[in-house]
């Protein structure tokens, strides 16, 4: 280690707005640099040895720069896939419920082994609302007409 970059991570380690991790690393380059021995390190410092070895060999390849800044990770992967999402849209739309009119999110979380909070998820992505009917909807009740004339009253029965 030269001494400039001796001197700016002792800065670091002393600045009371640095952040923790990262006075804890400037502090182990520090002690590595002055040779001190791993265990020393630990117990001084009150760290394990996979961090003294992380933070060594980050400083060894980016010097300063490297112990800084945590490097990017990937972020969590996709638990859905595709094939799942459209069965999701494809019963929504072409499929109804057994002994139900609509599918309600849970029926179909039940249904495809998804819960209900990803069923409405996908439902709100695709912009899909199964509860909410577009077109009137029928009786199939036989008296429909008989009943539906004496609520109303003014229907003609030729009408229907």
């Amino acid at each position: 280690m030269n001494d400039r970059d001796k001197a700016t991570l002792e800065r670091i380690a002393r600045n009371g707005n640095t952040p923790q991790k990262v006075a804890l690393r400037a502090r182990i380059a520090i002690m590595s640099a002055d040779g001190l021995p791993t265990g020393q390190i630990m117990q001084e410092l009150g760290t394990s040895t996979p961090t003294i070895t992380r933070w060594r060999a980050r400083y060894e390849a980016a010097g300063v720069a490297g112990l800084l800044r945590d490097r990017t990770r990937p972020g969590r992967k996709k638990r859905l896939d595709e094939a799942k999402v459209r069965e999701v849209i494809e019963r929504t739309l072409n499929e109804k419920p057994r002994g139900a009119t609509q599918w309600s999110t849970r029926s179909m979380a039940a249904a495809t082994g998804l819960s209900s909070a990803t069923i409405r998820r996908i439902w709100k992505q695709h912009g899909l609302k199964p509860h909410l009917v577009r077109s009137f909807k029928l009786s199939r009740d036989p008296r429909f007409v008989d009943k539906l004339q004496d609520v109303v009253g003014l229907l003609d029965p030729i009408v229907l």
